[in-house]
């Protein structure tokens, strides 16, 4: 199987066969070794730096009722909140005090975030942080309201499409949603000038290996800044509560792939791997992650922000909880980094 990691590395890409071979026969070795290829590859591109940006999550209301989470529309179970400008500043404030300069607004599509309140707490952020970068994620909207967005002084938008295939697109979402409007709004994104992050959920119900090489593929294509890869974990709910959650190893494994067809790519250790392993943050930035989001919200609210059961957010996953972070991270050989962490090409 090394043959294949050491292909990938030096090629950037596989072809079919060659890729339906590793996601299916990559034990416990060619596990270890592909996760060092793709530490190495993030080492050379990035040094020991984990760039680290403030997460501050601005609602937990939504529209829609995706099947997965947490917080869909259909669950009467959800204690909602949705904080005002002067709170998202706030949280800026703090955030920019303990050195962050990258904020990530998170929210879910709320329709009382309409896009000129976005728009004008957008320009908010950037006249009192003009040193900062502003990512948003804030699902799908026109493309009109992107351009406003960026034109206010946004710089990066991540927008997981969760899979590129359409009839499992209709497995995890209800009818009412489109994968093809998720895409396009992704190419909206890059067409405009945002840095676009997009991704997959690894083991979501009814994914299958031809499923995750289409994400591979379509992804190879998008070549997008951002790359989120993270488990899936289930929300007791939903109607999915009983449905296993993804694993660690095969987190790791894609995340690792990415990385060595991606080398210049932003790809954050989430949450979610936290989440499913105490130390997954760790795997993960072992396996290539050179990013880490920790969480800016005010702290009565992010029990609230429930996508799946027992979201971490505390301690080394909290703004607070930065001086953990870094003691965990130089433990593995890493360094906490607050600069703004741009994508830049890679450049062998």
């Amino acid at each position: 199987m090394k043959q294949w990691v050491d292909k990938l590395r030096k090629e950037r890409t596989l072809n079919q066969e060659e890729l339906r071979q590793l996601l299916t026969h990559c034990d416990t070795e060619t596990l270890c070794y592909i996760n060092g290829q793709a530490r190495e590859v993030s080492l050379r591109q990035f040094g020991n730096k984990i760039y680290v940006r403030g997460l501050i999550e601005i609602s937990n209301c939504c529209r829609n009722n995706c099947y997965y989470c947490g917080i869909r529309k259909g669950n009467p179970k959800v204690e909602r909140y949705r904080l005002s400008t002067r709170q998202i500043l706030d949280c800026c404030r703090k955030g920019y005090a303990t050195g962050l300069r990258t904020f990530v607004l998170q929210g879910g599509e709320d329709p009382a975030l309409t896009d000129e309140r976005i728009e004008k707490t957008v320009a908010a952020i950037r006249k009192s942080y003009p040193d900062c970068a502003i990512a948003l994620s804030l699902g799908e909207r026109s493309r009109e309201a992107y351009e406003r967005f960026f034109l206010a002084g946004a710089n990066r938008y991540l927008l997981r499409h969760e899979t590129s295939d359409e009839m499992h697109y209709g497995q995890l979402h209800p009818a009412e949603m489109s994968l093809a409007r998720r895409l396009r709004c992704l190419h909206d994104l890059k067409e405009i000038g945002f840095q676009t992050g997009t991704g997959i959920m690894v083991g979501s119900p009814g994914q299958t290996t031809d499923h995750l090489m289409q994400d591979i593929r379509f992804i190879e294509k998008l070549r997008p800044e951002m790359i989120g890869i993270g488990p899936f974990l289930s929300h007791h709910d939903t109607p999915f509560a009983e449905c296993a959650n993804g694993t660690l190893e095969q987190t790791l494994l894609l995340l690792s792939i990415f990385r060595l067809m991606h080398p210049s790519a932003l790809i954050p250790s989430t949450t979610a791997l936290a989440t499913l392993a105490a130390d997954g943050r760790e795997h993960g930035i072992l396996a290539g992650a050179n990013v880490v989001m920790p969480n800016l919200s005010p702290p009565e609210e992010r029990r609230k922000y429930a996508l799946y059961n027992d979201k971490a957010s505390v301690g080394a996953e909290s703004a607070e909880g930065l001086r953990i972070l870094q003691k965990q991270l130089r433990a593995i050989g890493y360094e906490v980094s607050t600069e703004r962490g741009d994508f830049v090409a890679a450049d062998y």
